[in-house]
């Protein structure tokens, strides 16, 4: 009988790392893969550098996130795509949603507030627009709060699950040691 055991430990221990280094493959291919450029990529109407500054500076940051990601407004890389809306990377569009500001959005409690000429110049208009047109072409912002939150809550309850596995393991050998030290002390 000895040696009966081994098999499901030593799947598990074969399985579970697998498992885990192909979750961890597949995250990292999903974030390092960049989108294609899109047709509104020809030119920029401004200085994307100049246009990260404005954005700071006028507390889009609030709504949208540092890195876009979005939060009380809406997700700007990868831009969020409205129904009524045919290309959210649309120049046209974005002057005319920043200019006159936008409401009545679904799973927005907040509107878009109008940033008319006197807030901001039409320079450091087109430098956000090109601002936003180019992070969307660089690549994915980094994950909102609610995807960071699932993301570790996901996480911890697999890092609980294999703690307990483990322990479990552990203990079963600890037991059947145990058990052929007293039985060797008997015979």
């Amino acid at each position: 009988m000895r040696g009966r055991g081994w098999k499901l430990p030593a799947v598990i221990a074969v399985l579970v790392p697998a498992v885990l280094a192909g979750w961890t493959l597949t995250a990292v291919s999903a974030e390092t893969s960049s989108p294609s450029p899109s047709a509104s990529s020809s030119k920029l109407p401004g200085d994307p550098t100049n246009g990260a500054q404005v954005f700071g500076s006028q507390g889009c940051t609030t709504c949208h996130g540092a890195n876009l990601e979005g939060g009380i407004g809406a997700k700007l890389n990868p831009i969020q795509k409205f129904p009524s809306v045919p290309n959210p990377l649309d120049p046209t569009y974005l002057q005319t949603t920043i200019r006159n500001g936008r409401s009545g959005d679904a799973g927005f409690s907040a509107q878009m507030p109008a940033f008319t000429p006197d807030k901001l110049s039409d320079k450091d208009l087109n430098d956000v627009i090109s601002y936003i047109i180019a992070q969307n072409q660089a690549g994915s912002a980094g994950l909102g709060p609610v995807e960071l939150a699932r993301s570790n809550v996901f996480w911890v309850s697999v890092t609980l699950f294999l703690l307990v596995v483990v322990t479990w393991l552990l203990a079963r050998y600890n037991m059947r040691w145990i058990a052929r030290r007293a039985a060797a002390r008997r015979g």
